[in-house]
């Protein structure tokens, strides 16, 4: 009934809270992917608290934990951290139970003063704001502790199928492709949790869809708001995740003809791109240091100056790291679409889906590789958008190189969740001809429609024969 380039945002809409909505039920308390800290954010943000207080500032540390050396144990310092209400204790304390498995289903929001340790501090506040609002409905309704989970996700949920149907509705062209990233179980995951990935899987595929829409804008049809206008979407986006400010250089992607200005709108982008830059890292400033004001500060190996020591110091190390990138991580990324976190196993991630896996990247790549309803990109845009995929890839490794993997050594924790919107270039890059798809025409969205629907089903599936 709705099968039409005009109508499928309608459908994506509904397609992702339909199967959203029963995830974030279906999913234990807190079992996603650093959801405890999340959700400490969130409440925080539902009490009107924008920028959160760390207590350790009055106390004149720099750290949560102290660290004097490996061979010494790691100390709290006491006192230092967040004030939060007792529910979120409630619910941390039962990570990776389901609702049959905890009293919390039926016991009211507690809200007595605690101390807790961190609660992202280093997050811009409006990351939180739809899962806030959803702990806020709570907490007015007096509904029990659970809820706050429960609303929190289902909020950001709402949010972020919001943000893709927007960005579907703005794409003149590759919707389907973008409704495909937007769909991958590891996004649908996400955005039925309280974490801030929502946020920045939703507005990077927005910001690729108003892309297109400037791409393929008429000639002389654009001014100065556009520029502005896109340059702030970027920057909204990279402050909660720095390395896709990055996508503030597809402005000068977009043709010169097709602003009123032609060439002469070159000094706008570059001034908007300068500006996006320097608050990026004028952010980065503040929300480094404040990385040590969590649990983050107990790992005795993060070291970002001596890795960097170690980095000068040993140049052949850095070939080691451009290699790994490009061959055990970049498999455990495309693995990691179908991969999901449980806090509560040993080993996080140690769920196989084999069969299920192979066959999504080979939907992913008939849609994002050989989407038979291409649109053509010149050179310089294929090109340019490629360096800005390696920019964002790269330099998110890097990062995670100093701040997460110890000395010498590359252990950088990556995740699929890390890259989903990169996944939303890939038929800009570049796209094969397979006549067969090619032959389908209009059916190839709607057979895409129906793999789609099935992946998502098959993710339920196997929460449920996890974890009931």
């Amino acid at each position: 009934m709705h099968d039409s380039d005009r109508e499928l945002h309608k459908v994506a809409f509904v397609v992702i809270l339909c199967f959203g909505i029963i995830t974030s039920f279906i999913v234990p308390i807190c079992d996603v992917s650093d959801e405890t800290e999340h959700l400490a954010r969130a409440e925080l943000t539902s009490r009107g608290i924008i920028i959160p207080h760390w207590t350790g500032e009055d106390m004149g540390l720099n750290r949560s934990y102290n660290v004097s050396s490996s061979h010494k144990s790691v100390v709290y310092n006491k006192g230092a951290g967040f004030e939060s209400i007792d529910a979120v204790n409630y619910l941390t304390g039962e990570l990776g139970k389901t609702v049959y498995n905890t009293p919390y289903d039926t016991q009211k929001i507690d809200n007595t003063s605690v101390m807790i340790v961190s609660a992202f501090e280093q997050n811009p506040f409006y990351g939180y704001l739809p899962q806030a609002l959803g702990m806020f409905v709570a907490k007015l309704l007096d509904l029990n502790v659970i809820w706050l989970l429960w609303l929190g996700r289902i909020f950001n949920l709402i949010f972020y199928a919001g943000l893709i149907s927007l960005a579907i509705k703005k794409a003149p062209v590759l919707k389907m492709p973008l409704l495909a990233v937007a769909c991958i179980p590891i996004s649908i995951y996400q955005a039925a949790s309280l974490s801030i990935d929502a946020m920045i899987i939703g507005l990077a595929i927005l910001a690729v869809g108003y892309f297109l829409q400037l791409y393929k804008a008429e000639k002389n049809s654009l001014g100065v708001r556009e520029v502005v206008m896109f340059s702030a979407l970027c920057l909204i986006l990279g402050l909660c995740k720095l390395p896709y400010l990055a996508f503030v250089f597809l402005l000068l992607l977009i043709p010169f003809d097709n602003f009123e200005k032609g060439r002469k709108i070159i000094p706008y982008m570059l001034i908007c791109i300068a500006i996006v830059g320097i608050i990026g890292f004028m952010w980065s400033r503040y929300s480094q240091p404040a990385l040590m004001h969590s649990w983050r500060s107990r790992l005795k190996y993060l070291d970002p100056e001596g890795q960097m020591q170690y980095i000068t110091s040993h140049p052949i190390f850095m070939g080691r790291f451009v290699a790994q990138l490009f061959t055990h991580n970049l498999s455990k990324i495309l693995y990691g679409t179908f991969n999901f976190f449980g806090v509560a196993q040993k080993v996080h991630y140690a769920d196989s889906y084999h069969l299920v896996v192979v066959t999504l990247l080979l939907f992913l790549a008939a849609v994002l590789l050989a989407y038979p309803k291409n649109t053509k990109f010149d050179l310089k845009t294929r090109i340019g958008t490629l360096l800005i995929v390696l920019m964002i890839y790269v330099g998110t490794s890097f990062i995670q190189l100093l701040t997460w993997a110890s000395v010498g050594r590359l252990n950088l924790g990556l995740s699929a969740r890390y890259f989903v919107p990169l996944f939303a270039l890939f038929p800009i890059i570049g796209t094969f001809r397979i006549d067969r798809l090619k032959r389908l025409g209009d059916d190839f969205d709607r057979y895409a429609m129906v793999f789609i629907v099935a992946f998502m089903a098959v993710m339920i599936l196997s929460f449920a024969t996890k974890y009931y």
